[in-house]
């Protein structure tokens, strides 16, 4: 029973997250669809008080989501959960995170830029769709079901012991270090209508990413030493360099635990 119980726990989990990253595009996509919270939209308080309630969940997000990835919170937290359902229990986390920003998110209004070229907007709507469709591909190249705790839960309904992903740079991955991360800045910065408020969103998750990156890199090479390090020297953090060099076949690889969806 309790086998079936963390594999039911860990599917509701990983279901949740299907939905809210589709909600999530949605909302940066300002599809309401006639119930749905979106990024832009009339100011409702003081310019000072939104962005200072904005800030404050942008900083919510962060914290959860880079505090539970870290290795000590880990070892920790599996103290008080089953260690099957760690990354699930990451998983709902970061979901309610995530809801709770879309939820309580306060639009300040003000228009950066707003493109006029049919071919332009066109051109910028599909690049926000291709950024929301990278971070899931990404995913998959790896281990969508090892990233989102399925895995880990489905190895311990079946009786046999979790093992870690082998080290590899499948695909884009031999080009950039964070592919998962230039997906997510797609997604957030290719709008043909740049408003301060998805400025300020933009701006905010950015600047996670961008903390995020050297925290998750540092875990990295205490745990793959210089097999990382090495790599990283070899290969761009989120743009290719001009003249990659070989990576080997079974060098560092990036781990996910650091995605803004996963948020």
């Amino acid at each position: 029973m309790r086998r079936l119980l963390s594999l039911s726990f860990a599917l509701a989990c990983h279901g949740l997250f299907l939905g809210v990253y589709a909600w999530m595009a949605a909302f940066v996509g300002n599809f309401s669809f006639g119930f749905l919270p979106t990024l832009d939209g009339p100011a409702t308080m003081d310019l000072a008080p939104a962005i200072a309630i904005d800030v404050a969940l942008a900083l919510l997000f962060a914290l959860q989501h880079s505090v539970m990835a870290r290795p000590r919170f880990k070892q920790w937290w599996t103290r008080i959960v089953p260690a099957q359902l760690e990354r699930s229990f990451y998983v709902l986390a970061s979901c309610l995170a995530v809801a709770a920003l879309m939820l309580f998110w306060q639009p300040v209004g003000g228009v950066v830029w707003d493109v006029q070229s049919p071919i332009g907007r066109t051109f910028l709507t599909i690049l926000f769709a291709l950024g929301w469709f990278l971070v899931p591909a990404v995913t998959f190249l790896l281990n969508h079901f090892d990233l989102l705790g399925t895995r880990q839960a489905w190895l311990y309904f079946r009786g046999k012991q979790y093992t870690s992903l082998a080290f590899r740079t499948p695909g884009p991955y031999r080009f950039v270090r964070h592919p998962l991360y230039v997906g997510w800045l797609i997604a957030f910065w290719a709008t043909p209508t740049m408003t301060v408020t998805h400025l300020l969103f933009a701006g905010l998750m950015t600047a996670y990413i961008l903390a995020a990156i050297p925290i998750e890199e540092r875990d990295l090479i205490a745990h793959h030493g210089e097999t990382y390090a090495s790599y990283r020297r070899r290969v761009g953090m989120l743009i290719p360099r001009l003249r990659p060099q070989p990576v080997p076949a079974r060098a560092a690889l990036a781990d996910p635990a650091e995605s803004p969806a996963a948020s």
